[in-house]
């Protein structure tokens, strides 16, 4: 039984890390847009 907890606690860990990375990328894309605004700008 330890091991079924075992697999559901890594599997809601691994829920948790992709759904951060997605922010991650969304931030990292926002800031690249707004850094690439800057440097057109006269």
């Amino acid at each position: 039984m330890a091991e079924i907890e075992r697999i559901k606690a890594l599997k809601r860990e691994v829920r948790e890390l992709r759904h951060a990375n997605e922010i991650a990328r969304k931030a990292s894309a926002y800031f690249a847009m707004v850094e690439c605004g800057r440097r057109h700008k006269p």
